[in-house]
């Protein structure tokens, strides 16, 4: 029997879920050690306890997916209301270096799959289905490739092994983020965390000048009312652009998930109020109202994890994945880390990388709230990894994924 609770229920649980995680964080040492994520934290219990609800009582729980999009589309949206043309200029080339690098990658990740599905006998493009589509385009990406798999190149099951390969991919780029960033600050000696004191100190005072977004979600910001009631009318003016061009775009050469439109919608409506308009883009407010959307979200879709699925998969789609698993830590530390400079913003975007190379942007951000609450900001990072995690980098897993089937398709 299934239940979707209604959108007070699925906000409730949502907030029970983050104070769960935060509860945990300050109880067990471990997740504070090797910086897991708040949501993620939580999230998993949640997710047991679905679980088990599932398995030995047959009730089926679901959140209510409208809130949780909305929410999903609101933190994007937020990526597109911080991004003005400054601060993307200030990216400059660290910020062409590292989608290069991840470009390079979603090709390495759809290789590796292709080879170890083959190896352990199952169909190799059920590689790229647990590649790059489930573990870089998330739950959304296999949701829509694994018909096209199914029904054009006769890959039966493509659909819920990329739904399980991406379930799986959300979990494992929640927990292993802060782990590997915090072994290569320690292995290189490039910081130390912040003392709890200062850190509680920086927190509780009023931040009264631009922020970059999102890199310290913990600390006071000072908004009004007034700003709150512009700072929701750009974000419904985002959400309701990329509705409307989801629409238009549908089954065309320029269909792209909603998610983009609402970041692009926020780029639109941040750079044109600016530059011809002159309004002032109070970014505090956007930072608040982007941190809270994130944690919401995750919470949502972490305890809506249906764990069932990963149960379901058979030995070699497990090899498969944990495969994956290590390309990623690898790539990340012997490449990124590396290209990017190997200094304590690589580490960090190391962090990002295993969030949205194998989840999604949002436990991107989570990864790198993790390190940056213990070890101190990294700008270039919370700079460059929303680019490149939430906007170029689904263009690129496009073309990418295309060529892969004209080749061997």
């Amino acid at each position: 029997m299934e239940y979707i609770l209604n959108p007070t229920f699925s906000l409730m649980l949502a907030v029970l879920v983050l104070y769960t995680g935060r509860i945990l964080n300050k109880k067990i040492p471990f997740l504070t050690k090797y910086n897991i994520p708040e949501p993620v934290a939580g999230g998993l219990i949640g997710a047991i306890i679905f679980f088990i609800l599932h398995n030995y009582f047959g009730y089926t729980v679901s959140v209510n997916k409208l809130m949780q999009d909305t929410f999903m589309l609101m933190f994007f949206a937020s990526i597109g209301l911080s991004a003005n043309f400054a601060k993307l200029r200030e990216g400059g080339k660290p910020l062409v270096i590292f989608l290069v690098a991840i470009s390079a990658f979603v090709v390495v990740q759809n290789g590796v799959g292709m080879i170890v599905a083959k190896a352990v006998g199952l169909e190799p493009l059920m590689g790229v289905v647990a590649g790059s589509i489930a573990l870089i385009g998330g739950l959304g990406t296999a949701g829509a490739w694994g018909p096209i798999f199914e029904t054009k190149y006769g890959i039966e099951g493509a659909l819920p092994m990329g739904i399980a390969s991406a379930t799986f991919g959300m979990v494992i780029g929640g927990l292993m983020g802060g782990p590997l960033a915090r072994y290569l600050i320690r292995k290189h000696h490039l910081a130390s965390p912040i003392n709890q004191q200062k850190e509680q100190d920086s927190n509780s005072q009023v931040s009264t000048e631009p922020e970059y977004i999102f890199e310290q979600p913990k600390r006071v910001r000072l908004i009004t009312s007034d700003n709150a009631i512009s700072t929701l009318g750009m974000f419904a003016f985002a959400l309701a652009f990329a509705n409307i061009m989801r629409d238009l775009t549908v089954d065309t050469v320029f269909e792209l998930p909603t998610f983009v439109w609402a970041l692009g919608g926020g780029i639109i409506i941040r750079n044109v109020l600016e530059t011809v308009f002159k309004r002032q883009i109070f970014d505090r407010a956007i930072d608040v109202f982007g941190n809270t959307a994130l944690a919401l979200f995750l919470a949502m879709a972490l305890v809506s994890l249906k764990l069932w699925q990963l149960t379901d998969l058979a030995l070699p789609m497990i090899i498969l994945l944990i495969a994956q698993t290590v390309a990623m830590w690898l790539f990340a530390v012997y490449v990124t880390f590396k290209v990017m400079g190997s200094n304590y913003d690589s580490a960090v975007l190391g962090a990002g990388l295993c969030g949205f190379g194998m989840g999604g942007t949002a436990n991107a951000i989570a990864n790198m709230q993790a390190i940056t609450n213990m070890y101190g900001p990294s700008h270039k990072a919370f700079l460059i990894v929303p680019l490149v995690g939430a906007f170029f980098i689904d263009l690129v897993n496009v073309v990418v994924i295309q060529a892969f089937l004209k080749i061997f398709g």
